[in-house]
């Protein structure tokens, strides 16, 4: 483009600013925003603040009192809340001072006169509720009736005292309950038949209460026994839930509720102790029918409740009384040992006679569970006791044969008493769980349950029955098979708790052991080559194993050391058996029973230091061999600690004292496996390749050299640490440069430090100071001349740039 045609194209051309320029002008047009916007906000402030002032009333002012900033004090208490609490504690002085006046004051009056003054204020203050009542006072008429019925019980106890002094106390409270009872609940229903819509309700909900005392008073007062009394609260409980479900007024059902659900777990109560308190089948009879009434009343109840809730309850509480009453009478009659079977059998029928609405089956469905789980706890004694119990057969071995099974289970503990029907009882509630639980929400569980119960009634049945020994031996074994036949993962658990036992009961005698032994190992050996869960029964099938291997070397009479070789054995199948199993979890199970088994080989060699070096050894060959698998390369460690271990045995056994003859053994070989790595892999640290090895032979020389009078052992460590320090130098090496050079030092300060201290103390005292300050002058300067350099180097870059 020619000079001309710029010099008239450029004036016509749009100018467009820099990038930093744009920027500076937006900046400045959004300060100026943000001043006008603050300068709007200030003024809508001013404005509202005026608009208000403007519409607030002007409080008065009163120059006797001055004006509170704070806020107005609210007020603590409601008005309701201080007229309740004024009437009250007003009813309760006058009633206290009424009974004070006729306590202590009435000997001061004459019949005439106590007569009069009781009558008159009695009603007077029966009628003032009246009265107020027409006025709309109707707490104030509460508090008045409250005092009214007060003074007829002080009524009551008057005329107990001036006219009725001879008659029978029980008698006379009985009467008296009964007439003030009736006297009041005429009361409320004459105050609650007055006009309006305001009345007392007070006086029924309190006559209800006291009729809660007349049948039982008047059954003692007639002479009944305790199942005359036991009737009689639980026919007030009756009354008492006929109100409840008939009226409509809260504080009246509120008082039958808690009286129905009082008397009745009363007269329950009462009831079940005549049952069980009974000897006779006249006695267990009159209890059975009590605990019959109380069920009659509760399912009567639950036909009728307003909630599914209760229904149920209720309904399950009259089935457990059925059970209680009838199962009483059934223990009478019975052996002690068929009581829990009886009560049993009650609580099972009952699932036979399940009618009714759904709340109520399911209220007498609950009833038979919790009979069921009671007699399943009742049988978890004997259950425990026949697990548990021949374990301490490991203190008595080969002492001889029980007489029976049950002193087989029992040797050091107490059987339960009565507990000859507990594998009948736990395996009829394992029929009923199996038959009869139809809920999808609860079969799952049953059907689990009912296996458990039937295994737990096998097992207890032989101790149970007192069977011979070998019965029960035999009886145990077959179970144990059995349960090996199933692939539940559950019946396998309960195969291996059942052979524990059976192995504690065999250590009775000598060849029992043997005989028991050998078949739980030979069968699961043979559930795990079915694969029936094989690792748990491999695993289980070698630890039988060890346990045979140790009862024939004891058997034998062998040392505890030579019990131990035998045990060998154990891990030797176990490795060569790992090695053909397919699954990597049965592997897995059979090398750690292997590992275990020699684990007690090496706690039975203990105690014999050349056996142990032994015992260590073929541990140690085993884990080679495993090792030689390529899946198991990492038990060569196990491997070599093993040998490392029996040769360090084998010296302390010989009492060797030196250490490099400990760590030399160690070192050689590592050193000689740190070359081979290095030998592969040559990008290796000499670190990870050589320095474990030295560091287990130097540093234990080292600290014995420290604690060496003599001069053979440092001389020695000091050549071997300056050969070490050579070759590290000469190959480039810098962990045997460092490891070497190291113990060098250390060395030579040692053998040279008594001339050092003979020189310091001849050195003045100010040399030390001067050397140490010497020392930080240099690092000063090292310093400095470093930061100089990168202070170089950085200006050199920036020039670059």
């Amino acid at each position: 483009m020619s000079a001309h045609v710029t010099r008239t194209t450029l004036p016509g051309m749009t100018h467009f600013p820099s990038p930093a320029e744009e920027l500076r002008l937006l900046d400045t047009e959004l300060r100026q925003l943000d001043a006008r916007r603050a300068q709007l906000l200030a003024r809508r402030s001013w404005l509202l603040a005026t608009l208000q002032q403007a519409v607030r009333p002007t409080p008065a002012q009163w120059p006797s009192r001055p004006t509170s900033v704070g806020p107005s004090a609210r007020p603590e208490a409601t008005a309701p809340g201080v007229q309740n609490a004024l009437l009250l504690l007003g009813g309760i002085l006058l009633t206290i001072a009424a009974m004070v006046f006729t306590l202590v004051s009435w000997g001061h009056l004459g019949i005439a006169g106590r007569s009069l003054v009781l009558g008159a204020v009695t009603v007077a203050v029966l009628g003032a509720p009246v009265a107020l009542l027409r006025r709309g006072l109707r707490s104030t008429a509460e508090s008045v009736a409250g005092l009214g019925l007060a003074l007829t019980v002080l009524d009551a106890y008057a005329l107990r005292e001036v006219a009725f002094t001879a008659a029978d106390g029980t008698t006379y409270a009985a009467a008296a309950a009964t007439a003030l009872a009736a006297l009041w609940a005429a009361y409320g229903t004459t105050l609650a038949a007055l006009p309006g819509s305001a009345t007392v309700r007070l006086p029924r909900p309190a006559a209800l209460a006291v009729a809660q005392l007349v049948l039982p008073l008047w059954a003692i007062a007639a002479g009944g026994g305790a199942h005359t009394v036991t009737a009689a609260v639980l026919l007030t409980a009756a009354a008492d839930a006929v109100v409840a479900l008939r009226v409509s007024e809260r504080p009246l059902r509120l008082v039958a509720v808690v009286g129905a659900f009082g008397t009745g777990g009363w007269g329950v109560l009462a009831a079940g102790l005549l049952s069980v308190d009974a000897t006779g089948a006249g006695a267990a009879a009159r209890a059975a029918a009590l605990l019959c009434l109380a069920a009659a009343i509760a399912l009567g109840v639950s036909r009728f409740a307003p909630r599914a809730d209760l229904a149920t309850g209720t309904a399950a509480a009259g089935a457990l009384c059925v059970v209680a009453g009838l199962g009483g009478v059934l223990r009478v009659s019975l052996p002690g040992d068929w009581t829990a079977p009886a009560y049993l059998a009650c609580g099972i029928a009952l699932l036979a006679v399940m009618r009714g609405p759904e709340a109520v089956r399911r209220g007498v469905g609950w009833a038979s569970g919790a009979v069921q789980a009671g007699a399943v706890l009742w049988a978890v004694p004997a259950v425990g006791v026949t697990l548990l119990g021949p374990a301490a057969w490991l203190g008595h071995i080969w002492s001889g044969a029980p007489a029976d099974a049950r002193v087989a289970a029992s040797v050091d503990a107490f059987w339960p008493p009565h507990a000859v029907t507990v594998p009948l009882t736990l395996a009829a509630v394992a029929a009923v769980l199996a038959t009869a639980v139809r809920s999808e929400e609860w079969r799952a569980q049953a059907l689990t349950a009912a296996p458990a119960l039937l295994w737990a009634a096998a097992l207890v049945t032989p101790a149970a029955l007192q069977l011979p020994y070998s019965v029960g031996l035999s009886m145990q074994g077959l179970l144990t098979l059995a349960l090996l036949v199933p692939t539940a993962r559950t019946a396998t658990g309960s195969a291996l708790v059942t052979s524990l036992g059976l192995a504690f009961l065999s250590l009775a005698t000598e060849p029992t052991t043997f005989i028991v032994l050998a078949a739980l190992t030979a069968a699961f050996a043979a559930s795990a080559w079915r694969g029936r869960l094989a690792p748990v029964s491999a695993a289980v099938s070698l630890g039988y194993a060890t346990a045979l291997a140790c009862a024939v070397g004891a058997s034998a009479g062998w040392r505890p050391g030579h019990i131990a070789l035998l045990v060998l054995v154990v891990p030797v199948v176990a490795a060569l058996v790992a090695a053909r199993i397919g699954d990597p979890a049965t592997t897995v199970a059979v090398e750690a029973a292997g590992a275990f088994a020699g684990l007690v080989a090496i706690a039975l060699a203990v105690l014999d230091l050349p056996l142990l070096a032994l015992v260590l050894s073929l541990c140690a060959v085993i884990a080679a061999g495993t090792a030689v698998r390529p899946d198991r390369r990492s038990v060569g460690y196990a491997a070599v600690a093993l040998f490392v271990l029996a040769a360090w045995v084998r010296l302390a056994a010989w009492r060797v004292g030196l250490p490099e003859a400990y760590t030399l053994p160690v070192t050689v070989p590592a050193l000689f496996v740190g070359a081979l790595r290095r030998r592969r892999d040559p990008a290796a640290s000499s670190w990870t390749a050589y320095g474990p090895g030295l560091t287990v032979t130097l540093l234990p020389s080292l600290a014995a050299a420290w604690g060496d009078v003599e001069w053979t052992r440092p001389l020695l460590l000091g050549a071997g640490a300056l050969l070490l320090t050579l070759l590290g130098a000469r190959h480039r090496l810098q962990a045997p440069l460092v490891l070497g050079g190291s113990v060098l030092a250390l060395v030579t300060l040692h053998e040279l430090a008594p001339y050092l201290v003979q020189v310091t103390d001849a050195l003045p005292r100010w040399v030390p100071p001067a050397l140490a300050g010497l020392l930080l002058l240099a690092l000063g300067a090292t310093y400095e001349r470093r930061v100089r350099e990168i202070r170089r180097v950085r200006e050199a870059l920036g020039r670059m740039n």
